[in-house]
Order: structure tokens, then sequence, then C-alpha cells
């Protein structure tokens, strides 16, 4: 769907200004007695909903939460990730607010709509469904994070918004299924939708956040590998298949915007009309990076396995500790930037090709703009840099027209995998239709990495689940459902073995100790703003 360049901000002046007695609709203007009965007006409402339901800052900013990745400028993500957040956090209250903020724009779009007489009973039901899945992934954005939340499912007043309690999280869950599984009727397949409407949500996207929403409660997997295939083995729901070049999906524009593997992405539109810019806060300063805002880790890249299938702590992985990026996944190279790097970014504005020098005093280039240097910002804290979502079209600045990607086919493979690993279920049938297929899909040959090597395989799809997905932000979630998140963020976040000293963690960056309190972190504050506000709100324990 193509994002217009004025978002709807008609609706919310009006309905907020509310009705009187003897209101008559002017016949010069739109008010709130006539707005809705404009097909345009509909339709801008429907797209200023697309355009709030998810950003690139949130999106990014997820990695920098999880042991994928260190922040050394976000001062919330230091917070949180050291351990030291607390209910006044601003992030714990902008997401709380941006979330509700897109629920309160969905529910009036949903109270209004049917004052429209000229679109059609099926139309409007599609754009009711389209309205209802943006607002069911805003709900489970909430309870993902905050646990038990005030359920809001009509537009309703301020005075109501301010005595309103908590909805036990299963309750929200269930009311997310029962609106998913109320849209896919409603709802087009991907195979039904014409180029100009492409990024629309379907009968695709709906199923997708349904496996999700299932996934993660953990005891749901039959119900999940139920949903998982009815989109691997049906045509009905849509076509969807893996991409052949794991890359391009990123990072080529043709790609990124037209591939067999999307099935929701964040639709922007090139030059001024919808962009991003967070790249320009990844790349290596030589290329035209600025600031290092968010930096991989060790942790990620040592999940990366080796071209034979072991893991590098395997016996006879071939792993060299001082030649460390070779014979590794090839998804490693798609995805971090890492010493010596060859840089190929094939022309634009940020075009360049060269060696990225990242170890201390290893480019001839004196000073080294990307060399290792701590506490200096403009160079990463733990020695890597980001690949993955490089636009070689970009505009100055990293200026990014390309769409971020919010599910994927790739995520439906792993639900299942995951889902008939629980279950005990996974045999090399399974094994080859997801893990195999992806890591054939990602460059692998060896058939001892493609082959299914039997017995309990967990470990493996979590590491399979962890590359494939790396930065796109499920990392964080992943860790929390999994109640791994006490382990793996308790401790240093590092970098690479630039850190001079053998003594320390065997030379590698120490970039960040974090602190992760089982009894608290996995649920966030509620805001201590709203707490003053609603008197039957109340605080998640350990705040």
């Amino acid at each position: 769907m193509k994002i217009l360049n004025k978002y709807f901000a008609i609706t919310a002046l009006v309905l907020a200004s509310g009705c009187r007695k003897l209101d008559i609709a002017p016949t010069d203007a739109y008010s709130v007695l006539n707005f809705w009965t404009a097909d345009a007006n509909v339709y801008n409402a429907l797209n200023n909903n697309y355009s709030l339901m998810y950003n690139s800052g949130l999106y990014f900013a997820a990695e920098g939460l999880s042991d994928n990745a260190y922040s050394q400028t976000n001062t919330d993500l230091i917070q949180i990730a050291s351990g030291n957040a607390n209910a006044q956090t601003p992030k714990f209250a902008g997401d709380w607010a941006y979330y509700y903020s897109t629920i309160k724009s969905c529910n009036q779009f949903l109270a209004n709509i049917d004052k429209n007489t000229t679109l059609g009973a099926a139309t409007l039901d599609r754009l009711k469904a389209e309205t209802r899945f943006i607002r069911a992934f805003e709900d489970f954005n909430l309870t993902k994070w905050y646990g038990d939340i005030p359920l809001v499912s009509t537009d309703i007043s301020q005075d109501d918004a301010k005595t309103i309690a908590r909805t036990p999280k299963a309750e929200v869950i269930n009311f997310i299924l029962s609106e998913l599984n109320a849209i896919v009727p409603l709802l087009p397949s991907k195979d039904q939708l014409p180029a100009a409407e492409n990024g629309r949500i379907t009968k695709g996207a709906a199923l997708a956040l349904q496996a999700r929403v299932l996934l993660y409660q953990g005891n749901r997997m039959a119900d999940v590998a139920t949903v998982c295939e009815s989109l691997m083995n049906s045509t009905t729901n849509g076509t969807y298949s893996l991409n052949p070049n794991y890359s391009n999906l990123f990072s080529d524009p043709s790609t990124n915007r037209n591939n067999p593997e999307s099935i929701l992405s964040l639709q922007y539109v090139p030059a001024t009309t919808r962009t991003w810019t967070d790249f320009w806060d990844f790349a290596p300063n030589s290329v035209g990076g600025r600031v290092n805002a968010l930096a991989p880790s060790q942790e990620l890249v040592n999940d990366y396995i080796m071209l034979n299938g072991k893991a590098i702590t395997d016996a006879g992985s071939g792993y060299d500790e001082n030649n460390p990026y070779t014979n590794r996944d090839p998804r490693l190279t798609a995805t971090v930037v890492y010493d010596r790097y060859n840089w190929n970014s094939g022309g634009g504005v940020n075009g360049t090709t060269k060696v990225i020098y990242i170890k201390p005093g290893s480019d001839p280039t004196r000073p080294g703009p990307d060399e290792y240097s701590s506490g200096r910002q403009s160079s990463s804290p733990t020695g890597y840099y980001w690949r993955k979502y490089f636009d070689p079209s970009a505009l100055a600045n990293f200026t990014s027209g390309n769409n971020i990607h919010l599910f994927r086919y790739a995520e439906i493979l792993l639900d299942y995998a995951e889902a008939k690993s629980s279950l005990g279920q996974m045999d090399a049938t399974v094994w080859n239709k997801t893990i195999g297929a992806l890591r054939t899909r990602a460059g692998f040959s060896d058939p001892a990495a493609l082959n299914y090597p039997g017995g309990d395989v967990t470990n493996a799809i979590r590491r399979e689940r962890r590359v494939e997905l790396a930065m796109e932000g499920t990392r964080i979630d992943d860790i929390r459902r999994w109640k791994t998140a006490e382990t793996v963020l308790n401790g240093y976040v590092h970098g690479a073995k630039f850190s001079g000293d053998p003594a320390t963690d065997n030379g590698y960056i120490r970039a960040q100790l974090r602190r992760f309190n089982t009894n608290r972190d996995y649920l966030w504050a509620i805001p201590s703003g709203d707490l003053s506000l609603d008197s039957k709100l109340t605080q998640n324990p350990g705040y």
C-alpha cells in the first residue's frame, strides 16, 4: 500500500471536539458529521493507522535490549539493559503511549466507518479487518512487555480512560486470537492483491501474527503447528516461499519490495515521501556512518555455525580464534561487518568499495576511522558494525526507502520447527522443510550441516532462529519467552578480541555490564504518570 504524504490528522481534531446539540454539517468543509461519508477520507484514516502500526526506531531498538547488540548512545536502552530501569524510565512511558495512541486511532476508525454508505459492505469489512489487525498487533506488543494491560476495544472517553483496570494477560491473548480468527475470512490472500496494494494486510499476515502470539505463550505448540501448516501447505492463504538470496531481502531495493518471502512489511517510499535513516548510526564511519548507536555483540557472532554444521565450540569444528570469520555461516557476512570486511556497496550516494579495518592499529590510513577505540562514539564499542539492511540506493545520510520486514516466511518455518520439536515430532522431513531449507538458502552445501542430526535439536533451532532473524527485533522476545534472559542478560556483553588484556575474558572487549532481575525484569513497569492518572491501575512487581 502506498503511504500518503499527508497523514490523516483531521479525525483526531473533529472527534475530540465532540458533538453539540443542533450541530449542522457545514457544506463547505468536513466535520464530524460528514467526514466519513467521503471515501477518500476513509482511506486516509486507514493509511494513518498503517503509519502508526510500528516504526523503525522500535524495530531496531529491540536489538539493543537483547544480547544481540549494545547501544552506547541510547540512555533508555543502557538503563534497561543494565538493570537500572524504574517506573520513570522514558521508554516504558513512550512505548506505552505509542501503542495506546494507535489503539485509540483504530477504535475511532471502527466506531465511525459505518457512516460511509458508498464503499460497499465487503470493502468496509475488509477495511475494518485491516484495522482490527493493527489494533491486535498493538495489544500484543503491550501485553508481551507489560503483562496485564487495560484492554480497550471501543473508543472510550478521557474520563473512562482514568478508571480502567488491567485485564489479565490470558484474556488479552484470547481477545487477540479471536480477533485474528475473525478477520482471516474478510481479508484477501497475498495472491489476490494487485501491485498497487502491496503492503496491505492479508490473510497471511493475520495467520503469521497468530502463529507468533501462540508461540510466545509456550503451551500452544500444537496450535502453532496447525497455523504454520495453513501457510506452508495451502495456497488459499497466499503463496509464500524463501527468497533465493538472503542478503537481497534487506538490501536490494527491487527484491526488498517484491519477493515471495515477505508476509507483512513496514512500507516506505524512496526520496522524501516516507523514509528511515537509522542505518546512518549503524554503518562504519569510513562509508558514511555518523555515531555508532547500535553495535552487534560477540555473543551474536559466536552463534553463527561453521560451514560443516558445527558450533565454533564443538570438537572438530575447525574454528580458528585467530581467523574467526572464515568458513562460517554465510549469513554472518550478510549481517555483521567485522575486521577486514570487504565492503562493496554497489554504488549510490554512499557507494564505495573498501576494506573495513576495525582492529586497533590495523588501518593503513591514520587515524583509522573505523578502528575500535574505547569511548569514541563514532566507532563501534564492540568492534562490529551492521551490514544487514544496508541500502545501496540510499540517499545522503543513509536515507532509505527500503521496506522493513515485520513477518517473513522464514519465521513461519522457524515457528514450525520449534513447535514440532517441542511436541516431540521433529524428524528428517520437518527438518528438511525448515532448518535444512533455511541453511540451503543461506549457502550451506555440506550434508553435515543440512541433514537432520537426530536427537534433541532445541539448541540448534534456537541458534538458527537467532542468526536468521538477527537485527529484526525478535531476539529479546525469544529469550524472554524461553526464560533464558536471566542467564544471557546477566554479565558482560562482549565485543571482538581487541581489549589487549588476555587475563580479562580472554581479551574480548567488555562492552557493558548487564543485570537482569528474574523477579522483576520479565515485565516492564507501568509508567508512573499513568498510575497517577488512573486509580485502578496497579504496578508490576519490583517497581
